[in-house]
C-alpha cells in the first residue's frame, strides 16, 4: 500500500474495547464535614457546661464521663466516615463488564464478565421501587448498589439495563 491510500479509521482493536458506560456508586452521607464540626462543637459545649455543673456540686468524676461521651461520639462518626469511602465501580465495554467493589481500607473485589452472558435481575416492591439489583453469569452472582436508596437504585437499574443491551447489540 502506498502512503496516499486512505486507511480505515477504526483499524485498531483499542476502540472496540473502549468503555461506553462507567458508573461509580457511592453511599449517601447526610452529615458533611462542616455539619460534623458544628455537631461536635454543640455537643462538646453542652457536655462541658453540664460537666462544670456537676463538678461545682462535688460530683467531679462525672466531668470525665462527659469527656468520654464526646470521645466515643467522635470515634463513632470517624468509623462512619471511614465506611463511607466504600464505593462500587461499574464499567461496560462491548467485550467486558468490570465490577470493582471497594471497601474500607481500600480493600476491593473485582469481577469480570462477558456482557453477552450476563443476566440482569431486578427485584421490585410496588411501594418502594427497586430493592435489589443482581448480575448473574455462569453461576456467579454479584449484587450492585445495596447501599443506594430505592430511587437511585431504580435509576441505576435502568442505566445498567440499557448499557447491557447496547453491549449485547454490539
Amino acid at each position: 500500500m502506498s502512503e496516499n491510500n486512505p486507511k480505515p479509521e477504526n483499524s485498531s482493536g483499542e476502540d472496540k474495547d473502549r468503555p461506553f458506560f462507567t458508573a461509580i456508586l457511592t453511599p449517601h452521607r447526610s452529615l458533611g464535614p462542616n455539619g460534623f464540626m458544628i455537631l461536635m462543637l454543640c455537643f462538646g459545649a453542652v457536655s462541658f457546661v453540664a460537666g462544670i455543673l456537676f463538678w461545682s456540686i462535688g460530683a467531679w468524676p462525672v466531668f470525665g464521663f462527659f469527656g468520654l461521651d464526646i470521645a466515643l461520639l467522635w470515634l463513632a462518626f470517624r468509623m462512619n466516615y471511614r465506611s463511607a469511602k466504600t464505593h462500587e465501580e461499574v464499567v461496560v465495554s462491548r467485550s467486558e463488564l468490570i465490577i470493582r467493589k471497594v471497601g474500607p481500607g481500600n480493600r476491593f473485589q473485582e469481577f469480570r464478565f462477558n456482557p453477552f452472558w450476563v443476566r440482569l435481575s431486578v427485584d421490585r416492591i410496588e411501594d418502594e421501587g427497586v430493592v435489589k439489583i443482581t448480575l448473574t453469569s455462569r453461576g456467579e452472582n454479584v449484587d450492585l448498589g445495596n447501599f443506594l436508596n430505592p430511587d437511585d437504585r431504580t435509576s441505576f437499574a435502568g442505566a445498567i439495563a440499557n448499557a447491557l443491551a447496547v453491549a449485547k447489540a454490539g
